[in-house]
């Protein structure tokens, strides 16, 4: 056959390419030659991922729980990825700012519209049985949702809500002592650390303060004003960071709150998480009022945050 003139041009630019390396390009070909054809199973290792189920019981819907927490792992990891690529722009601007943090929301509206697995697609009665051969794990314990709100906003932000404001200039690792998780993964009956909480710590805490300091001054936050003092116009990006607010700070949290009085509300006495977390004060955003952007919202809609939300789920949950 032939070699046509565009397939000579591109083996003239290979050619530039791997001599300005040092290589041979014939050896490379070579390679090209003898190596078989990728498949789709192969280049998602789609064998080794659903391999990865191992449930601990023998009731089936143990194992949807398994494949949903790892699907919602995923999104974290694709968010991730996005948080990384706005922080780390080497000239930043507010749409490519803004397409990413679309795609952000994309993916925790994907997570938030497919909650109602857990929250409807497990039998109750299975759901009570295998979770406690599964103590003392948690969904807390996810470290990239951690990630991710540290890449989001001020980590004053994240500080508890009782200990903001004395702690607005204390430094990160002080600031990190008072974060709100760990008030939320406390022994209901003591108020001692759960050993759900001591292991996430000793897992994460590094990693976390790390990446605490990387995004002090490239979280989006700060980088919201940096391109407003830029003169940049941020209105299409200010709605997508409300919209991210409401996802990670209202939406996300209490789907899981809906799940949570689905299957662990029982009157008169609420059955414990598995991790001990005290979930109905954690759960709730008007308890946390954890918001990422309060400058994007009036002051009526900071003071009732998450309030409406709450009220729709309960009268859901209880007609």
């Amino acid at each position: 056959m032939e070699l046509t003139p565009e397939i000579k041009d591109k083996l003239d630019k290979l050619q530039e390419k791997y001599a300005a390396m040092g290589q041979d390009m014939s050896a490379y070909l070579d390679g090209l030659l003898y190596a078989d054809f990728l498949t789709y199973w192969d280049y998602i290792h789609l064998d080794t991922l659903l391999s990865l189920q191992s449930p601990k019981t023998p009731f089936p819907d143990e194992e949807i729980f398994i494949m949903y927490h790892q699907i919602t792992e995923l999104y974290f990891k694709l968010s991730l990825h996005e948080c990384k690529q706005i922080a780390g722009h080497p000239a930043l601007t507010a749409q490519f700012f803004t397409d990413r943090v679309k795609r952000i929301n994309a993916y925790f509206n994907a997570l938030v519209s497919s909650f109602e697995v857990m929250v409807n697609g497990m039998e109750k009665e299975q759901f009570l049985k295998f979770r406690m051969s599964l103590l003392p794990a948690s969904g807390f314990q996810s470290g990239q949702y951690r990630m991710i709100e540290i890449c989001a906003t001020d980590f004053s932000r994240l500080v508890d809500k009782s200990r903001r404001e004395e702690l607005a200039g204390a430094t990160l690792e002080e600031q990190f002592e008072h974060i709100y998780w760990k008030f939320g993964a406390t022994e209901l009956s003591s108020g001692k650390q759960t050993l759900t909480l001591k292991q996430f710590i000793a897992k994460y805490a590094d990693q976390f303060l790390q990446l605490i300091r990387e995004r002090e001054h490239t979280n989006f936050s700060a980088l919201y004003h940096r391109l407003l003092s830029e003169g940049q116009d941020l209105s299409v990006l200010a709605e997508e960071l409300r919209k991210l607010d409401l996802f990670v700070n209202v939406e996300w949290p209490l789907s899981h709150y809906k799940s949570a009085v689905r299957y662990l509300e029982r009157d008169p006495v609420d059955i414990a998480a598995t991790g001990g977390t005290n979930w109905q004060k954690y759960l709730p955003p008007r308890f946390q009022k954890r918001i990422f952007y309060p400058f994007l919202w009036t002051e009526t809609q900071l003071e009732e945050w998450g309030k409406s939300w709450v009220l729709s789920v309960l009268k859901t949950l209880h007609t």
